[in-house]
């Protein structure tokens, strides 16, 4: 045990990465948008949480101008708004407040004076309510046509460790103001979204005396054993398809990357290393793995064939490269810059592509840790520790733009989005 505690140490600080991105985006105009809370007062304290998150969505999504009002009971005048430049005015009522949520959204674009939309979001409990204020957010940017913001609504998926026997697994929002427990009891560790429609996660249970890889349906509790193996077991991928695991195993002493086939059940070593080899993510269509190894006596990020063949260095920048995530041929790693022996050590985030030269710096400061693409590609989440602060970090990679959500959470053993 004491060995499995040792890997699963170093993989975890392995997987450690504000936001500052060094490029240049070509200007462009956006909607002055205004929302106005006229929910009466005996709704007020949830309608302001909701009135927040939703501007705050508004201005995570990088396709709006997003002007605050907050005071209730304001007569609005369209053709005053009008002439102020605002282009969409936003009214909601939240009109029930039982076990469930239902809120009113009437949405006017102020260039054709008038109301082009009213509808009644519903969510079943009242703690659901950020993904109420998410949707809300994606009907509006749907509304001007801009890129999608769908990736408001998907679940991120973490394990809280409580102490060195206990993890629970946690499904949330992406800004984790949503929390809901779905797996308790005994440690269980590294989950892994198994399926695009985010009905199922692989992870990790210790509970017994050889680690279990297993699958769960987070609706219906529906638990399925993968894989068992000696040392540890952990998925750090799945293939386009659903059909293929990345697995990172031990039974031979140190860990190497594995691939099953879930199909045939067909277990294939990808990887055969004496040193470390851990967190595969699939590139290039599924045909090759990135992988962080100690390959070159420090962490750094390899690639190679999942047919075999040779192993690639990717990165030859940095000393310690501890962590990656991937989007078809864009890679996004850590890197440490800094050794400070007694305090924090500054690890930034880069992004490179597996085809071209690119590369493209895009954190300034703090230790950033489980960096991951949204499903789109277009999106950044991570964790951030800088001033003895922790947050949530959204970089929004086409928009040049970053966000950071103070949390309270600092035992998150390991995230997915």
């Amino acid at each position: 045990m004491k060995k499995i505690s040792l890997i699963i140490l170093m993989i975890t600080s392995m997987l450690a990465v504000d936001a500052t991105m060094e490029i240049v985006k070509s200007v462009k105009v956006i909607p002055k948008i205004m929302i106005k809370d006229d929910s009466i007062k005996p709704n007020r304290h949830l309608s302001k949480k909701i009135f927040n998150l939703l501007n705050t969505d508004l201005k995570i999504s990088g396709h709006f101008n997003v002007k605050n009002n907050k005071k209730h009971n304001e007569i609005f005048e369209y053709t005053a708004l009008e002439a102020l430049g605002y282009n969409l005015f936003v009214k909601m009522d939240l009109q029930k407040i039982k076990k469930s949520i239902e809120l009113s959204v009437e949405l006017i674009d102020l260039n054709l004076n008038e109301s082009v939309s009213t509808k009644i979001y519903r969510v079943n409990s009242i703690k659901k309510y950020p993904f109420l204020a998410h949707q809300i957010a994606i009907d509006i940017n749907a509304y001007i046509n801009a890129p999608t913001i769908e990736w408001m609504n998907r679940f991120v998926v973490l394990s809280k460790t409580k102490n060195a026997k206990l993890s629970n697994i946690v499904i949330a929002d992406y800004t984790l103001t949503y929390q809901q427990t779905i797996i308790q009891g005994g440690l269980n560790i590294f989950p892994k979204w198994a399926d695009k429609n985010q009905e199922e996660i692989y992870y990790t249970s210790l509970q017994g005396s050889i680690p279990t890889l297993n699958k769960i349906n987070i609706f219906t509790g529906k638990k399925q054993k993968i894989y068992q193996s000696s040392g540890m077991i952990v998925c750090s991928d799945v293939s386009e398809d659903s059909s293929k695991i990345l697995v990172t195993m031990s039974p031979f002493d140190q860990p190497d990357i594995y691939m099953i086939d879930l199909k045939n059940g067909k277990t294939t070593r990808v990887t055969s290393y004496k040193g470390i080899d851990v967190n595969a993510q699939f590139i290039d269509d599924d045909t090759r793995v990135v992988f962080v190894s100690d390959r070159s006596i420090t962490p750094n990020i390899f690639a190679k064939s999942i047919n075999g063949g040779g192993v690639e260095k990717l990165v030859d920048y940095g000393k310690n490269n501890s962590s990656c995530t991937t989007n078809n041929n864009y890679v996004i790693f850590s890197s440490k810059e800094s050794n400070n022996e007694f305090g924090h050590n500054t690890f930034n985030l880069y992004m490179i592509s597996t085809n071209t030269d690119y590369v493209r710096r895009l954190t300034a400061n703090g230790t950033n840790q489980f960096p991951k693409f949204s499903s789109d590609g277009e999106s950044v989440l991570y964790l951030k520790q800088y001033k003895n602060r922790s947050s949530l970090g959204i970089l929004r990679l086409q928009e040049n733009k970053s966000f950071l959500f103070p949390i309270k959470i600092n035992n998150i053993q390991s995230i997915d989005w």
